[in-house]
Parts: structure tokens; C-alpha cells; sequence
């Protein structure tokens, strides 16, 4: 009867150790081939589209619905139990119940770390939808961190001023800009029309770029200093970012061969088909938006679209970017054939 009742209490452990391991969470299998390819992308040729993009860390909090799993993470916080190795995605990973929104994406340090973290849904609860489009969408996010991993860097931002007593960091997305003044609209207009002209234009007609950069200088004289300040940071961060989707794109599109397993996702795309649709898009909102009804969202388009003038007025800018910063505006100085001629 003692023995019966000691292999009762046995093999009642057993089964409970057995169904506390069937409950552990687990990353879905598409979600980590995406995060592979994400990270092995980025490992190819990172460095062939921003020098010493691999030093940035690549800190990654992919969202579930029922749970959070952190990757690549030097320091994990005592929230994140630790589920093991992944060989495939080359780090330990962590897990907690889901604190995140599903459709999140966005970087900045989670749970009291300084280590810029991007935090992503799955695919099919963001925006982006589907897998290629993700992991290029993964590499914005992953530029970021390389803008945000200078340890001065969140220093230099406070330095701007712009937060107006806001100590949750949300003025970046929330800052008063004057969207709705009638004047500002019509010259983001002009600036929007003549940017996609000049870089459009056939090198030699370098009267569009000195347009642009005329009517660039005046829609500043139209807004206040810290204004300025906001769409000029608002350009050099959201703007290069979508600007390094499209490069990302491109050089991946004409020396990176894909995984076959990524390639097998019954979503996949190829990164020549997403290059061009970002690329196209960039111009479709640069020219279709309006700052009264885009807000804050019209400075992707037009920062990126910057970034493809300052390669044609200014190649050497990528050496300048991260030293002459918030300001691209600076970056045009490199060139100064293009500078708007002195009238006498």
C-alpha cells in the first residue's frame, strides 16, 4: 500500500512536469523564419548600406497574442523567463505574458533597459501585412537603433528642447506643429512638388535643385525655431529610416539570395518587387499627401525623398549623417555648386 502510494506521488510529478513543459510558449514557426531572415539580411549587408550598421544592437520583441518573446537581448529583465537557445535565430530567448499591442511597431528601451528594443507584431497584425515587406519593415526599425545606440544620443535629443514638459517622450509623436495654418500647407505643397522634381530631373538642370532648396529655406522662415527644430529631426529620423527601407530593398534585390524556407512562405515576395513599391510609394505620398489631413506622417515621405536628392547633390553625406545631426539641411553644404547664387 506504501509503495502504491509513493508511485501515486511519483507519477503525479511526472505529469505535472510533463504539462508545465507542454505550456511553455513557443515562437510560430513562420514568425521565426522571418526573424531569421531578418537578422541573416542584416548580417549580409548592412554594412554595404550604412558603415558599421553591424555595431548597432539588434534587440527584438516580437509581440503574440499571448505572449512576448525577446531576442537578441544582452540584458533581459527578471520579467523575462528564459525558454532556451534558438541555433536558428543564434540567441536565447526570453518570454513573458503579453504586455504589448499586437500591431506594435516601434523602437525604444522596454523594462528600465537603455538598449533601444524593437518591439513588432506578427506580420498579419500590422500594417505591413506580409513577410517580405515585414522583415524590410524590421530593418527601419533596426536602423533606429543604430541612430539611437550612441550613448549621447538621447542626451542630444532632450537638448533640442522640443518636449515642452512632456516626460513620456510621446511629444515626438504629438509635438503642436502648425499642420492647419493655411500658408504652411501651400508652401509644403511647392516643397513637396519641386523636391520630387529635382530629383527627378536629369543631373544638369541644377536650377531645380536650387528651387527646391530656395523654397526649402523660405517654408523654414514661414515656422518657428523649435517648429523647424521638430519637422527637421521628425526628416533626419523617420525620414533616412524609410529612405534605408528602400536601400535595404535594393542592394538585398541585386546580391542577397534569400533562405528557402523564408522563400517558401506562402506570403513571400521578392525584395526587386518590394524595393520598387517602396520606392514608387515614396513618390505617391510625397506628392498626394496633405500636411493639414498626414500630420506628422507626411515626414517619412519627404525625408526619404531627401535622402535620394542629397545622393545625387551631396554622395559624401552618408560620412556626415551621424555627426551633423537632426538637420539635413546641413548635409546640403557638402555641395555648394547647389547653394542658391548671390543676386547682385
Amino acid at each position: 500500500m506504501k509503495v502504491k502510494f509513493l508511485m501515486s506521488i511519483v507519477l503525479t510529478l511526472c505529469c505535472r512536469s510533463v504539462f508545465a513543459q507542454e505550456r511553455l510558449p513557443s515562437i510560430p514557426a513562420t514568425d521565426r523564419i522571418r526573424l531569421a531572415e531578418a537578422f541573416r539580411l542584416a548580417d549580409e549587408i548592412g554594412n554595404d548600406v550604412w558603415p558599421n550598421w553591424s555595431k548597432a544592437p539588434f534587440a527584438v520583441l516580437l509581440v503574440t497574442p499571448d505572449d512576448e518573446f525577446l531576442i537578441r537581448h544582452p540584458k533581459p529583465s527578471g520579467d523575462f523567463a528564459k525558454l532556451a537557445y534558438d541555433p536558428l535565430l543564434k540567441s536565447d530567448v526570453y518570454y513573458r505574458k503579453r504586455t504589448m499591442p499586437t500591431s506594435f511597431l516601434a523602437t525604444f528601451p522596454i523594462s528600465g533597459s537603455m538598449i533601444p528594443t524593437i518591439v513588432v507584431g506578427q506580420a498579419e497584425r500590422t500594417w505591413v501585412k506580409t513577410s517580405t515587406p515585414w522583415v524590410i519593415t524590421l530593418l527601419h526599425e533596426h536602423f533606429h537603433q543604430l541612430q539611437e545606440a550612441p550613448s549621447n544620443y538621447y542626451a542630444e535629443v532632450a537638448a533640442l528642447n522640443l518636449a515642452h514638459g512632456d516626460q513620456t517622450g510621446m511629444w515626438m509623436l504629438n509635438y503642436a506643429f502648425p499642420y492647419d495654418r493655411k500658408e504652411v500647407q501651400e508652401q509644403f505643397a511647392l516643397l513637396s512638388k519641386l523636391l520630387a522634381d529635382a530629383i527627378r530631373s536629369p543631373k544638369s538642370e541644377r536650377r531645380k535643385v536650387r528651387g527646391y532648396l530656395e523654397a526649402r529655406r523660405k517654408f523654414q522662415s514661414m515656422i518657428s525655431t523649435d517648429d523647424y527644430k521638430y519637422f527637421s529631426f521628425q526628416f533626419w529620423k523617420e525620414g533616412i529610416a524609410r529612405y534605408t527601407e528602400y536601400q535595404v530593398a535594393r542592394v538585398a534585390a541585386a546580391k542577397y539570395e534569400p533562405s528557402k524556407e523564408f522563400v517558401a512562405l506562402k506570403d513571400y515576395r521578392s525584395f526587386a518587387d518590394v524595393a520598387k513599391t517602396t520606392y514608387d510609394g515614396i513618390f505617391r505620398q510625397l506628392l498626394a499627401q496633405k500636411l493639414g489631413e498626414s500630420k506628422r506622417e507626411v515626414v517619412y515621405s519627404l525625408g526619404a525623398a531627401e535622402g535620394f536628392l542629397l545622393d545625387r547633390v551631396s554622395p559624401r553625406w552618408r560620412s556626415r549623417y551621424f555627426k551633423d545631426k537632426f538637420d539635413l539641411g546641413r548635409l546640403y553644404a557638402l555641395q555648394r555648386r547647389f547653394q542658391t547664387r548671390p543676386r547682385n
